[in-house]
């Protein structure tokens, strides 16, 4: 029986945001996967920073699964000349499909949309349902407000100090795949 390669779920944001490092970062980063014979595992879009990584994957000549709801198919010009393509109902049903195919969750910069899928794996991870790393790409330092919020909510009492330990931050894709390698060997 074949396995896939080990899996990466990126979650990231479907806009490019308002630094060229973010396209970099994610442009590297897919290139990087490839390199590694890791299969990329993302939203299936073509728009924004999924895209790029997407499209920097498959250049490299790498495999990707790509999951995209229904309704969001033209909304974010969901990639047809995927690897694997899953279309779900539901956002829900994405996010359970991204994360049950993946040995690792990596975060690029995104918005509300990739800070729900960051919240919901990394409850998952405190709850014990998991022990995939969660990595946080930390271009320009992105995550950094986040990181302090999660410290403030360990500080204020609301989480054990563990919670932090769920979470690594990487600050450029060399550190991100000295984390990955170490974590998928």
């Amino acid at each position: 029986m074949s396995r896939h390669p080990k899996s990466v779920c990126v979650f990231c944001g479907s806009r490019m945001g308002g630094k060229t490092a973010y396209g970099a970062a994610a442009h590297d980063l897919g290139a990087m996967l490839a390199r590694h014979g890791w299969r990329l595992v993302y939203g299936a879009g073509d728009v924004g920073l999924m895209g790029a990584v997407a499209r920097a994957m498959q250049a490299a000549g790498g495999q990707n699964l790509g999951v995209i709801p229904v309704h969001l198919m033209a909304r974010e010009a969901g990639k047809r000349d995927l690897s694997t393509l899953v279309v779900t109902e539901t956002m829900h049903e994405r996010k359970k499909v991204m994360f049950m195919n993946a040995d690792a969750i990596v975060m690029l910069p995104g918005g509300a949309g990739s800070l729900d899928e960051f919240f919901e794996v990394l409850t998952w991870r405190q709850l014990g349902l998991h022990a995939k790393p969660i990595v946080l790409l930390d271009t320009e330092g992105y995550w950094q407000p986040l990181r302090a919020l999660l410290d403030h909510v360990v500080d204020e009492g609301f989480a054990d100090a563990s919670l932090l330990d769920y979470v690594w931050l990487a600050a450029d894709v060399p550190a991100l795949e000295a984390r990955l390698r170490a974590a998928l060997s």
